[in-house]
């Protein structure tokens, strides 16, 4: 396992990390206690030492899963978790530093511990971050010890960007791909030079950059890929990052046709990703501890050469950009 600095945090974290959501989360699976125990066993034996959750995350049962895990394993593992989205409704005004404090101590409680290494805003209104007594909830919190570090989980470039402003964002979660690639053009450097650590999420947009979906996949009626396609539920570029499932599906054979000796593309995808220094980590989430060794191959695989990655880029620009690169 290769190990980045995640940012201010100077935590030493894992490149290929751990997302939780499908511990507890619209993935068409039923909640599993035991399958997501063998999941985080599975990441932690691999070398894995950061593991990123919500509270939201079946209600609560992604955090449960994790407390109960961290009580068996002597290794220091990261936890970072997120607050924000219970609220009801999820507009500007229902951000209060009281009720985001009563959140967190849920969290607290959930996952058995007294400091939570990082906490994170969890894709808030754009309008929250010209709010700086939320932001400045988090200072309190870390003079109390029941955090270590805060950092800020958006939906476009242009929140990462505000996020930067306030001294207090440690790290901030993205999503970055070969289906979503603007973060690279200007907030990389940007928080470079901040020492801003980038978590990279939905790095394999939503699965499509496995390269295993086809025209005729079917998802659970609780599974996002299945009503979430045009953001009924949450916003959208969460679910394939927002590019048209046929679309995607085009764009995948183009890959395959590049890589036509990998019959699992997401390793690819995920080096490709690895190769943009200022990534801290990639938190791939996994239904199955398979899925977990996986991801993982990616730390073995070579860099892309150049005519790979030209290739990749053309394949966004002619397909995906204008679905895409405007709207996040």
């Amino acid at each position: 396992m290769n190990y980045r600095t995640l940012g201010k945090t100077g935590f030493k974290v894992a490149e290929i990390s751990l997302g939780t959501w499908q511990l507890g989360g619209k993935w068409g699976n039923p909640y599993d206690k035991t399958t997501a125990e063998k999941i985080l066993h599975e990441a932690v034996d691999a070398g894995i030492n950061f593991i990123d959750t919500a509270d939201v995350y079946n209600n609560g049962m992604s955090e449960q899963s994790i407390g109960r895990f961290l009580k068996k394993r002597p290794e220091r593992i990261y936890v970072a978790s997120k607050c924000g989205r219970r609220l009801n409704p999820h507009i500007s005004e229902s951000y209060q530093p009281d009720i985001l404090r009563k959140h967190i101590e849920d969290s607290l409680n959930r996952l058995q511990l007294e400091t939570l290494d990082l906490i994170q805003l969890h894709c808030p209104p754009t309008e929250v971050y010209a709010r700086p007594e939320i932001f400045g909830l988090f200072d309190e919190l870390k003079k109390e010890g029941k955090i270590l570090n805060m950092g800020v989980s958006v939906e476009t470039v242009d929140e990462a960007m505000q996020a930067l402003s306030y001294d207090n964002v440690t790290s901030v979660q993205i999503i970055f791909n070969m289906f979503r690639m603007k973060p690279a053009e200007a907030f990389f450097k940007a928080a470079r030079e901040r020492k801003v650590g980038i978590i990279v999420r939905v790095p394999l947009a939503s699965g499509l950059l496995t390269g295993k979906f086809s025209a005729g996949t079917k998802f659970g009626p609780e599974d996002h890929r299945n009503f979430n396609r045009d953001g009924a539920a949450f916003d959208k570029g969460e679910t394939f990052s927002g590019v048209d499932y046929e679309t995607g599906l085009a764009a995948v054979e183009e890959l395959k046709a590049l890589f036509p000796e990998s019959s699992n593309l997401a390793p690819l995808a995920l080096r490709w990703i690895l190769m943009h220094p200022e990534v801290s980590c990639i938190i791939p989430g996994a239904s199955r501890p398979e899925q977990v060794e996986s991801n993982l191959k990616a730390t073995d695989l070579p860099d892309l050469d150049a005519e790979q990655l030209e290739r990749i880029r053309a394949i966004y620009d002619e397909r995906i950009r204008p679905l895409v690169h405007d709207l996040w």
